[in-house]
């Protein structure tokens, strides 16, 4: 395959030499600082079975460099936990409450634990290459669960808490799953409902008392009885023959575009990543000081997974979990009471602290809101030009940035992240004018996680971050802006899709590349910024091609009220826009309520605006609203670069998006098909009685 001049390839400034030695790269494409050598070229017929695999009983080559991280050796999961425990044995590995007290259990009893989880899971029948599922709120027991399915040779596979029936059967037959893992009965419904799963042999529940008795449904105590007493002979020679470039976890991805994929993650992309990653951002080694992290995050998904269970157990850090109703508001008491040192939240979960420390700002004394301002002004400034104004700075610390900090538990936090969907630049400024830099890291299920991360010494605002060393980056096809598709390279990349060789060698091409779908370009530094999504791209019917995510950003920023904003325009004249208001969440199932959030309350006020629910203000219901709306609009339509950019028409919509009413996916992210679908009406009106857009005057009013 020669190197298409059309295609600009990165590497970390000291990167390693491929193993597969190939033919070196056009030096003109290359930033002066790289390395000239990249992967190579194989034949097809060498390179697709040697760096893929979509069966499940599979081996891949390894990309090994010569030097750098890229040359660790290769570990499987259990030989990573076993250096873990001698090095770490005594330090606490995981804490959990139980009523008001907390409990713990150290490396050495944790690895005990899997051992037994292990011997149990072979007992009932786990077959080699055979899925676990694992269906429940993140808990010790889903640790156990986990890394017990891995050492019993089986696949450990998480499945989204949020499934109906019918995905959850889709998973568990997709990955010929023997066992099930559920947290409750509610859970355990979701599994008994389905007819057909004619590989499972058992499930069991592992919290909660059962209801029912059924033959093959155990307790976690039964269940865990099962191995106590199995000789180790028979999960040890199982240990013995598992292999770093074999499959240990799928992760199936969240499905925003037809049914879930299986990414078969080896146990080098496992080890490897949490070695690089726990590396790269400097994480210390327990022996040294302990780091704490606090789990709540979806564990089905790669980057709780990763941060949660990976690189935590690589520097022996201890994990201590939220309760089940951590994203419903007991998220900050966790936190308070475990002061975690490393704190990772997809952008949600940042949004909603800020959208809460606004609203009790919005009632604080008039001299308490300027002492904030000022030294939310200090703070912005000096982390923006990374100098320590000692005076007013030391201030600020003391009367403002400590306080918020111990507020939400993060007073020993000195890494903090967001990743998994894209974080508004207005939210970023937010944390960071309260001395609280939030770091971006950037990656995919298929790339065992991160690809690029946000250092205290290697941060841009609105920056994705710079290469894990050890790992690749070519922006491909980039235009006149060096906008193109990031593709990744490294040990960090999966194995393949179980059982879909198509989808597989659409995702990686000839040359091993994992094309990511997203749009981006890099910096003369390094840095990465994300552009869009190939995917999400409008093309507009003039053949403009528009990425939705700046504009909708810039609706949000110019429009405090707005909490999601979903660009139109795919195939039409012109571009449209549905909004919806930020609104109070129900507590117990997380769906939209029709009462204001106190900010918003606050925000109509200001305008004049008695308004206190959405249905007051949907469909243009209240003028005023409506007035600021078209102008915060109009705002965003003076910096747009073209015409075929303005937002022309927007409409408020009833209610806000959520997980439960199924526009957002199980990481927040925005499922457009959903929403085109569910407001099909709406967008319709949009284009009904066309009149073509020719000026900025002639914006027209939403319907």
């Amino acid at each position: 395959a020669p190197h298409s001049n059309s295609q600009i390839i990165y590497t970390f400034p000291s990167p390693s030499q491929l193993t597969c030695l190939g033919k070196k790269r056009n030096p003109s494409l290359s930033s002066p600082s790289v390395s000239a050598q990249r992967p190579d070229s194989l034949s097809l017929a060498v390179a697709k079975p040697d760096l893929w695999t979509s069966s499940g009983d599979g081996e891949v080559k390894l990309r090994m460099g010569e030097s750098g991280f890229a040359s660790e050796p290769p570990l499987t999961v259990d030989q990573m936990f076993k250096t873990a425990v001698e090095r770490f044995g005594s330090y606490t590995a995981l804490g959990w409450k139980e009523g008001e007290q907390t409990k713990t259990i150290n490396y050495q009893e944790y690895y005990q634990a899997c051992r037994t989880a292990a011997k149990s899971f072979l007992k009932l029948g786990l077959e080699r290459y055979h899925g676990v599922g694992i269906l429940g709120f993140n808990s010790a027991e889903w640790f156990i669960s986990d890394i017990a399915a891995i050492l019993a040779g089986g696949f450990a596979v998480g499945i989204y808490t949020t499934n109906s029936p019918d995905a959850c059967q889709y998973v568990a037959e997709n990955c010929k799953a023997n066992i099930i893992v559920v947290e409750n009965h509610k859970q355990l419904q979701k599994i008994l409902q389905v007819n057909k799963l004619p590989h499972l042999k058992a499930i069991i529940q592992y919290k909660d008392a059962l209801k029912e008795k059924r033959p093959n449904l155990y307790t976690w105590t039964e269940f865990m009885e099962l191995g106590r007493d199995e000789p180790d002979t028979k999960l040890d020679d199982i240990i013995t023959i598992q292999k770093p470039n074999q499959c240990c976890t799928l992760i199936y991805t969240s499905g925003t575009t037809g049914q879930p994929k299986g990414v078969m993650l080896s146990h080098d992309n496992l080890t490897w990543t949490a070695f690089a990653v726990g590396r790269y951002v400097r994480l210390a080694e327990a022996t040294k000081s302990q780091e704490i992290v606090v789990s709540y995050l979806p564990l089905s998904h790669i980057a709780a997974q990763m941060v949660d269970i990976w690189v935590t157990m690589k520097v022996g850090g201890a994990t201590y979990f939220a309760q089940p109703d951590a994203l419903k508001g007991s998220l900050v008491n966790t936190m308070r009471e475990v002061r975690p040192t490393a704190f990772m939240g997809v952008p949600r979960v940042w949004e909603k602290m800020q959208e809460k420390m606004k609203s009790v700002g919005a009632k604080s004394s008039t001299v308490r809101r300027k002492v904030a301002v000022w030294a939310k002004g200090v703070g912005l400034q000096t982390n923006l030009t990374m100098a320590r104004t000692p005076m007013n700075y030391r201030l600020a610390k003391k009367l403002v940035f400590k306080k918020v900090r111990k507020a939400l538990g993060l007073d020993r936090c000195t890494k903090c992240y967001t990743g998994a969907a894209p974080i508004t630049k207005d939210t970023l400024e937010f944390f960071l004018s309260l001395d609280i830099p939030v770091y971006e890291l950037y990656g995919m299920s298929e790339s065992t996680g991160p690809h690029t991360i946000s250092l205290p010494d290697a941060f841009r605002l609105t920056s994705v971050g710079k290469l894990i060393p050890g790992c690749e980056t070519k922006i491909n096809n980039p235009d006149e802006e060096g906008n193109g598709e990031i593709c990744f390279w490294g040990r960090h990349v999966f194995m393949g899709y179980l059982n879909q060789a198509d989808k597989t060698e659409d995702a990686l091409d000839t040359e091993g590349w994992l094309h990511s779908g997203d749009l981006g370009k890099q910096d003369d530094n390094g840095f990465l910024f994300i552009t869009g999504r190939i995917k999400e791209l409008i093309i507009t019917a003039g053949g403009e091609n528009i990425p939705p995510v700046p504009i909708e950003d810039a609706v949000k920023e110019a429009v405090p009220l707005v909490s999601n904003a979903m660009l139109i325009g795919d195939k039409r004249k012109f571009l449209a826009m549905l909004l919806t208001i930020k609104c109070q969440v129900n507590g117990d199932t997380g769906a939209p309520e029709d009462e204001l959030m106190p900010e918003a309350v606050e925000l109509c006020r200001k305008l004049g605006s008695n308004a206190m629910r959405v249905s007051e203000i949907a469909g243009g219901r209240d003028p005023v609203i409506h007035a600021a709306i078209q102008e915060g609009i109009n705002r965003v339509n003076e910096k747009a670069t073209s015409n075929a950019q303005r937002i022309q028409k927007w409409t408020i919509l009833n209610q806000d998006f959520s997980i439960p009413g199924g526009e957002l996916g199980p990481t927040m992210k925005l499922k457009r098909p959903v929403v085109m679908k569910m407001y099909k009406e709406q967008v319709e009106n949009f284009y009904k009685e066309v009149v073509t857009p020719s000026t900025p005057d002639n914006s027209m009013p939403p319907k």
